[in-house]
């Protein structure tokens, strides 16, 4: 679960802060015979600093040098009036076993999914719990009292276990900047049950979204046989309540959006007559798939060579631990793929991969993200990936796409993105086509809605709703299980209150209505109609009936006015201020009419088709049960043949003019004609739907919409993100939406 918005006392606002991190916000460079301090560019420590300066605190950590080196040099650390740095003295010996063996050896690629790669060292194991040990020690000495003791990352997963012993009865918190990895992954490593237990010394353990909370609950009641509490997300350990919650970081959203606003742009608008421009932006490492998006890029030029001389990729590669053989290896890999595929497709004026290795400051990368069409961001595993949101910071205009893996964290936040399957090479290829000829409209829509939220949750929001939550992680145990309508309504309120207005689409048959043996005795009950005219009066509730059937006969059997009704699977719209006809309608009406009468000639027993003039269903739900699976197969062969567009649903056959146009189509007509082009700025969209012809709707919203399927189970195969079991609870459900109490659910 994502951590709720809370406020901290009053008192515990202005307590002291004590950052513990494996780096400084500083780094030791050698000048001549001297260490010169140089600050870390980030958005973490212009996040820290302001709230450390305001509290006052200590900021623990390693300068990045030997203490071989340091001491020879007589490293001097930068002092301020309000902050104090503290550095860890960690020899060479150190470092190499601590931070360069069991942390990226072991640690990284173990936590990213890569268990081949990782390296079980008990040697190194041994250093990392002394040099934890030293950090921990370090911090609680130079603490003030009562500090909040923050502690940062992977190398530090044992501190806080001595902390609760160093620094007695402060109150420890732990952020988690990579993924933490499922329980059977997890506990491949030996020292497993120790490093849980160096995270449930905290008070709050932080993780960028709900799957690794549940990941690291899972991993405390197995591996230690803790008693968990999932729905508060609280882990009762050694007698204490360790909370665990999702705290998705960010960006500095304003330095990205002044350095954007200050690069030029690139002449012309996006899509005309230009060469488009791809980038990827990574430091060399195996867990951000490289290697597969350029396969992915060469697969794009292979399959649509009309893109060629009009596609440009540019990827930015940041040099990384050139000297260990595995990446020495993976930049060797990339350079050879780089150098075949401009060696395959360039031509005179052109080469379709531009590659740059090497680190660029803010004000080099920042340009190139704002004059980017698309940005193509595909780790294989990553914990969060902040390139994906400098990217949306950047796109001033609302107008660049942004194709992001689902193995992202940052692919929990940013759903409007174009999601993919890193692994899957045809499906990026597919997606990059998909961004490159997307319209302008889906693109706005898309980037507006992205930007809008990565602005709403900068890196400075986040640090204050972090230090907030450490200061209230008590005990939220809920005695009893919700029903699934309140499950759904604790999951949907915060998101529906973030906006002033819900367009609430209901499918009918099977959604609002049982489905019934013929169509017309799916009568809506009174309960139903009598929410659904309150919900035609709730002001900020836009309510849509979406239905198969004929427009006039959906609105005949709702008979509810003021609302607006889509008939014939979206061919067909009317509403208040709204009245459209597909031109398709006219142009296949003679040839549903031949495929009806087909159907019709077919003779199956208890089948029988349903004119809507749009369309038409052919059902078989009176067919003897052993014969429907071949009379559908008959409907199917007889729709196609008259070119239409033959669906298969439960028990019936939809046929269709053949165009593409569906459910999901016509709800997107609706919200950009009543709410604009940007609708996703202002407008939560709720789809509710029980059949396959509602998975278009599902799959349109998905990403700037949310959809919920009724069924007694939820399908494996749906797009819906959440489940009802049947009308019953649609009709709870619809209750509360209906009172508006949503409209103050974002608070």
């Amino acid at each position: 679960m994502e951590a709720d918005v809370v406020r901290a006392p009053a008192a515990a606002a202005e307590r002291p802060l004590v950052v513990v991190s494996n780096r400084l916000p500083f780094r030791a460079v050698r000048s001549g015979d001297r260490l010169v301090m140089t600050r870390s560019p980030g958005g973490l420590v212009s996040a820290l600093e302001p709230v450390l300066s305001r509290r006052g605190g200590v900021w623990v950590g390693w300068a990045g040098a030997p203490r071989e080196d340091t001491e020879a040099a007589g490293m001097v650390l930068p002092t301020s009036e309000r902050v104090r740095y503290q550095h860890v003295l960690l020899s060479g010996h150190e470092i190499a076993q601590f931070y360069g063996s069991f942390s990226n050896r072991t640690l990284w690629p173990l936590f990213h999914y890569f268990v081949g790669r990782t390296r079980i060292d008990a040697a190194s194991w041994r250093v990392y719990e002394a040099v934890n040990q030293r950090f921990a020690h370090v911090a609680a000495a130079q603490a003030p009292p009562n500090a909040l003791m923050w502690v940062h990352d992977y190398q530090l997963l044992r501190v806080p276990y001595y902390l609760r012993r160093f620094a007695r009865g402060s109150p420890l918190a732990f952020f988690l900047h990579i993924p933490f990895p499922a329980a059977d992954v997890f506990r491949v490593l030996p020292w497993s049950r120790s490093l849980l237990r160096g995270l449930l010394s905290c008070d709050l353990v932080g993780f960028h979204v709900p799957a690794y909370v549940q990941n690291f609950l899972t991993c405390a009641q197995r591996l230690l046989g803790c008693e968990v509490d999932r729905t508060a997300g609280v882990v009762r350990f050694e007698g204490r309540d360790v909370t665990a919650a999702a705290h998705p970081i960010s960006i500095d959203v304003g330095l990205i959006e002044r350095l954007a606003a200050s690069a030029v742009p690139q002449p012309g608008p996006r899509g005309q007559d230009r060469i488009a421009e791809v980038l990827g932006v990574d430091r060399l490492d195996y867990t951000k798939g490289i290697h597969e998006r350029l396969l992915a890029v060469e697969r794009l030029l292979e399959r649509w060579p009309g893109y060629r001389g009009r596609v440009r990729f540019t990827q930015v590669l940041v040099p990384s631990r050139e000297r260990v053989a595995e990446y020495s290896e993976l930049k060797r890999q990339i350079d050879e793929i780089v150098g075949r595929v401009n060696g395959r497709f360039s031509e005179e004026g052109w080469i379709p991969v531009r590659y740059l290795v090497r680190a660029l400051p803010p004000e080099e990368l920042v340009p190139l993200y704002r004059g980017a069409d698309i940005a193509l961001v595909t780790p294989l595993r990553d914990g969060m990936n902040l390139v994906a949101k400098e990217y949306v910071a950047a796109q001033l205009e609302n107008d660049g796409v942004l194709i992001l893996s689902e193995m992202a964290g940052a692919a929990d936040e940013l759903q409007e993105a174009l999601v993919v399957n890193p692994f899957d090479v045809e499906a990026v290829a597919d997606t990059l086509d998909r961004a490159l000829s997307m319209s302008a409209e889906e693109r706005r829509a898309r980037m507006s809605a992205l930007r809008d939220r990565v602005r709403e949750r900068d890196v400075h929001a986040w640090v204050e709703r972090f230090l907030a939550s450490a200061e209230v992680a008590v005990e939220r145990a809920r005695s009893s299980a919700a029903s699934p309508a309140d499950e759904a309504r604790r999951r949907l309120a915060h998101w529906l209150g973030q906006r002033p207005t819900v367009a609430l689409f209901l499918d009918y048959d099977g959604t609002l209505t049982s489905i019934a043996p013929r169509p017309e005795e799916a009568r809506l009950g009174e309960e139903p109609r009598r929410v659904l005219e309150e919900a035609a009066r709730t002001p900020n509730l836009d309510t849509v009936i979406v239905s198969g059937r004929a427009l006039e006969d959906v609105r005949a059997m709702v008979g509810v006015p003021g609302l607006t009704y889509v008939g014939d699977h979206g061919f067909t719209i009317e509403g208040p201020g709204i009245s459209f006809r597909h031109e398709a309608v006219d142009r296949y009406r003679a040839a549903l009419e031949r495929a009806a009468a087909d159907l019709e000639d077919l003779g199956v027993p208890g089948a029988w088709v349903e004119r809507k003039g749009a369309t038409l269903s052919y059902h078989v739900r009176g067919v003897a049960e052993r014969e429907r699976e071949r009379a559908l197969r008959l409907a199917d062969t007889v729709v196609r043949r008259r070119r239409l567009r033959a669906t298969t649903g439960a028990m019936v056959v939809e046929g269709r003019p053949p165009v593409e146009w569906h459910k999901g189509s016509a709800v997107l007509h609706v919200l950009v004609h009543r709410h604009g082009t940007d609708w996703p700025a202002r407008v939560r969209a709720l789809y509710l739907g029980d059949d396959t012809t509602d998975e278009d709707a599902f799959e349109a919203l998905h990403g700037i919409g949310r959809s919920i399927v009724v069924a007694p189970e939820r399908p494996a195969a749906t797009a819906a993100d959440l489940h009802l079991p049947d009308p019953d609870a649609v009709l709870q459900l619809l209750r509360w939406l209906a009172s508006g109490a949503f409209a103050r659910s974002g608070a």
